[in-house]
């Protein structure tokens, strides 16, 4: 059993009501630490994984419960705290919130790491891949680049990977 009071993530920023990343008002966390540093990434100060402050599971929690919004994990690349991320999805999909995670990795090595792939248990929809700036698209819905996928994790498999469809 994980104490929520001891186990931390590093949380660079938290924003409640935000809308751009995902359907519907958010709160969405961004995580520190990332080493895939994508060319033309937006969220550069977040690569360092020092930055940001540490933050309980229970703070997290305590957080999220004060809306009724659902919630995004960003960064960074949230993957580089899997651990505590994946009690965090946990509890959270308890609540019954959508989670949506955004995630330099590809779907398939996600699912070839047993540790990785927990996570999936528990979050909705995964935005994936690497931002690339040569393939940027300011008309795609909630991704940066036309390489990253958005993937309904609950519809997909190892074998076959379904696309996230917008409701709008």
């Amino acid at each position: 059993m994980v104490d929520l009071d001891s186990t931390t993530l590093r949380v660079v920023d938290i924003i409640d009501g935000t809308t751009v990343d995902g359907p519907g008002f958010r709160t969405s966390i961004y995580f520190a630490g990332c080493t895939h540093q994508c060319p033309g990434c937006q969220n550069m100060h977040t690569w360092n994984p020092e930055s940001g402050v540490d933050m309980t599971l229970r703070e997290l929690l305590t957080r999220i419960k004060k809306n009724d919004f659902n919630v995004t994990f960003s960064g960074g690349d949230p993957l580089f705290q899997i651990r505590p991320l994946t009690v965090l999805a946990k509890e959270i999909a308890a609540m019954g919130k959508n989670i949506w995670c955004y995630t330099g990795y590809d779907y398939e090595t996600i699912v070839a790491n047993s540790e990785f792939a927990e996570l999936l248990r528990y979050i909705d929809v995964l935005v994936d891949g690497r931002f690339i700036d040569a393939l940027r698209d300011l008309t795609l819905l909630f991704r940066g680049s036309s390489n990253q996928r958005l993937i309904d994790v609950k519809n997909s498999s190892t074998e076959c990977v379904k696309e996230w469809i917008s409701p709008f």
